[in-house]
């Protein structure tokens, strides 16, 4: 799935992010408003893992969100 589909749905996928990442604030998760850079940087700062940490979750999680929203 790439990144502008969840870009453009992200109510609906927030509370994906929301259970993967229980630290992050619904607030945070505004402020995100979709945009990858912003999740990755509020994970570092939530979690205090690297940015490489980061991305390497947020691709994985993006890979999830493709089997999960796979037509049937």
């Amino acid at each position: 799935m790439n990144w502008d589909r969840i870009e453009g749905n992200w109510k609906q996928f927030k509370g994906n992010v929301k259970q993967q990442w229980g630290k992050l604030t619904d607030d945070q998760l505004d402020v995100i408003a979709g945009k990858r850079e912003q999740l990755s940087g509020k994970i570092q700062e939530s979690y205090g893992v690297s940015k490489d940490e980061a991305e390497k979750q947020v691709a994985a999680w993006q890979d999830r969100q493709k089997e999960l929203n796979r037509p049937l």
